[in-house]
């Protein structure tokens, strides 16, 4: 039987050009410590500790293999977007660590699928490194879930979107840059509170926001880590719309309308928050995601899928394969 596609996974490349005139004095960069593991850098500050399963394909395909993983979706690492730069130098960065994903990618052929990153504040730079990528080799788009203060349903993230409607590629759409209250400081609460909030805002503005109307029903867009809060509070939703409908009445239907225009991924890491997902964004919408290689990720890749005894088996393949290949514009398995 064919194995799980993980549409949810990142990358780092080992090393890169110096980006400083684009990005500034807090311009990513690699610090190397050994051949197994560096540290991300934002300037001179600390990011994030990684290791060699972030850029080495070989080690990225024995840990698919362990997990029964046979493809993965490599997206960019969000640190990377630089939305808050101009469009030009975004273009600029996007180009270096879009080409630099395919020298991870391309060796492995089909079991590495990658996406490609986009000046998102600029619609007219993101579509034209779209359609670069797309020609180069590059399968789908990740982007962020908003651009500064413009969430998805503005003019240009639009745009941008009905480009990729009009291209069938598929997009993914990753919560970053999490809001800045010193609330948040401890505990990782921008992890544990601010993305699944930024998940779910991200879903309200491509519903109240009117996009769902507006761009082309081909469009395939799926969200990470479950969508965020948007299943459980999917129904408060629902009685807002009915019921003010004078304040966040802006779509044309009500939030329950739109359930079957977008996909989630189901890293949840619990079975009945699973379960919810698939009661409320529906069986043929979830698919298996795991964040891999960073350690608030799921291992083994599916975990929560495969020992959920509330799915049927057909209802369990579809979330560890089907729903993918149709996302992603597979074959059938």
């Amino acid at each position: 039987m064919p194995g799980t596609i993980d549409v949810h996974t990142h990358y780092v490349p080992h090393g890169w050009p110096d980006v400083s005139d684009a990005a500034g004095p807090d311009a990513p960069w690699l610090r190397v410590e050994s051949e197994r593991e560096a540290m991300m850098m934002t300037g001179g500050t600390e990011f994030r500790r990684i290791q060699s399963d972030a850029w080495d394909p070989d080690v990225r395909l024995a840990d698919m293999d362990a997990d029964g993983v046979q493809t993965q979706v490599v997206s960019p690492t969000p640190v990377f977007f630089n939305y808050a730069r101009t469009g030009e130098q975004a273009a600029k960065i996007a180009t270096i660590f879009n080409d630099l994903a395919l020298d991870i990618t391309g060796p492995v052929g089909d079991r590495m699928i990658p996406f490609c990153q986009v000046p998102l504040q600029d619609p007219d730079l993101a579509c034209k490194e779209l359609d670069r990528c797309l020609d180069n080799g590059h399968r789908g788009v990740e982007i962020g879930n908003h651009v500064g203060d413009r969430d998805l349903d503005d003019a240009g993230v639009v745009e941008f979107l009905q480009h990729c409607a009009s291209r069938d590629v598929p997009v993914f759409v990753h919560p970053w840059d999490m809001t800045g209250s010193p609330r948040l400081d401890r505990w990782m609460a921008k992890w544990l509170v601010g993305m699944p909030a930024e998940s779910h805002l991200s879903i309200l503005a491509m519903i109240l926001g009117g996009v769902f109307d507006r761009v082309d029903e081909r469009l395939k867009i799926g969200f990470a880590h479950g969508g965020g809060s948007f299943a459980f509070w999917l129904g408060r939703m629902e009685n807002a719309w009915h019921r003010r409908n004078d304040v966040i009445g802006t779509s044309e239907f009500p939030p329950s309308h739109y359930l079957g225009r977008f996909y989630v991924d189901s890293v949840v890491f619990d079975e009945r928050a699973l379960r919810l997902l698939v009661d409320t964004i529906g069986s043929e919408r979830v698919m298996v995601g795991s964040d891999y290689p960073y350690p608030l990720g799921e291992r083994p890749v599916g975990e929560v899928v495969v020992k959920s005894e509330f799915l049927e088996p057909a209802t369990r393949d579809l979330i560890l394969r089907g729903n993918a290949e149709r996302f992603l514009g597979l074959p059938a398995s």
